[in-house]
């Protein structure tokens, strides 16, 4: 299957909308495809996200992977977040989780980052497979914290 893989922009922003609200009900978040195109209106409007969907040779979408740009001060240069990945149930196994994040990759060497960082769920173990197959190594230096302000 030849996979082709777009940037989105505000014109086919609708083609990740259903993408965008399976991955989020897969995080146990409520169905809400109205919200979360407000959401990703503004981070496409406002520069905060680079953003591709993956489609198949039929022009329908079945993937997309979102990143969002951060700085490190101790590598003095930036980063690549590759923030969420998500291919549809039934497509995946052909390579297009592959190809999302050879996106991501490319984007950070267009870019000059230097890395591109991303986390995933301790039991996402067919992610971790992939991420680690794909060159990403696990960090066994830093732990992360975060402060929920809601």
């Amino acid at each position: 299957m030849d996979t082709v893989i777009k940037k989105v922009s505000i014109s086919n922003l609708d083609d990740l909308i259903g993408l965008f609200d399976q991955y989020m009900v897969f995080y146990k978040k409520p169905s809400s495809p109205k919200k979360y195109k407000e959401y990703l209106t503004e981070r496409i409007v406002n520069k905060e996200a680079m953003i591709f969907i993956a489609y198949t040779e039929t022009d329908i979408p079945v993937g997309f992977v979102l990143n969002y740009f951060s700085f490190s001060s101790v590598s003095q240069g930036s980063v690549v977040v590759l923030n969420d990945l998500f291919v549809s149930p039934d497509q995946r196994n052909k390579g297009i989780g592959n190809a999302l994040i050879s996106s991501s990759v490319s984007l950070a060497k267009e870019t000059g980052a230097v890395r591109v960082g991303l986390a995933t769920a301790k039991d996402n173990l067919s992610a971790q497979v992939l991420y680690e197959k794909m060159g990403f190594v696990k960090d066994a230096d830093y732990f992360y914290y975060n402060f929920s302000t809601k």
